[in-house]
């Protein structure tokens, strides 16, 4: 299936859903906000939250410091 992720097109064989996605990828969960389609989601929704061909995710890592 493709996705766009953050305006590039990515080939992901396996993910089905969001937290699949995150999984496949190696991405830093605990420093993440992702949203799907135009909606920002809650960690909590990731493993129930489907993908389907040509669905856009933008991501965003959280960085602290001071």
């Amino acid at each position: 299936m493709q996705i766009l992720v953050n305006g590039e097109t990515r080939e992901l064989p396996t993910a089905r859903t969001v937290a699949d996605m995150v999984t496949e990828l190696a991405l830093p969960a605990p420093t993440l906000l992702i949203e799907h389609n135009g909606t920002a989601l809650h960690r909590s929704e990731w493993p129930a939250r489907p993908l389907a061909e040509g669905d856009r995710i933008e991501l965003l890592r959280v960085v602290a410091g001071g």
